[in-house]
């Protein structure tokens, strides 16, 4: 488990560390405080991962392509 705060971390980071959590608390050699601090971590980085995963959609979903295939409806700026 790392010390950076759920909120900072990207997609990828808080997936991978919700899979250490996940790994853990699945071999049940914890204790049972450890495992509620591990559980509520595993929650904050759910919820982060459903977060980032809804910004992506919110992105794909508002491009759009013309007749000819070019998307608008975006900059690349936004897309970043």
């Amino acid at each position: 488990m790392t010390d950076t705060p759920v909120t900072e971390m990207s997609f990828e980071q808080a997936m991978a560390e919700l899979e250490q959590v996940l790994g853990q608390l699945e071999r049940g050699d914890v204790a049972l405080d450890q495992s509620i601090t591990l559980y509520e971590r595993g929650a904050a980085l759910k919820a982060r991962c459903e977060a980032k995963l809804k910004e992506a959609e919110e992105k794909v979903a508002a491009i759009t392509l013309d007749n000819e295939g070019n998307p608008t409806g975006t900059t690349p700026a936004d897309i970043q």
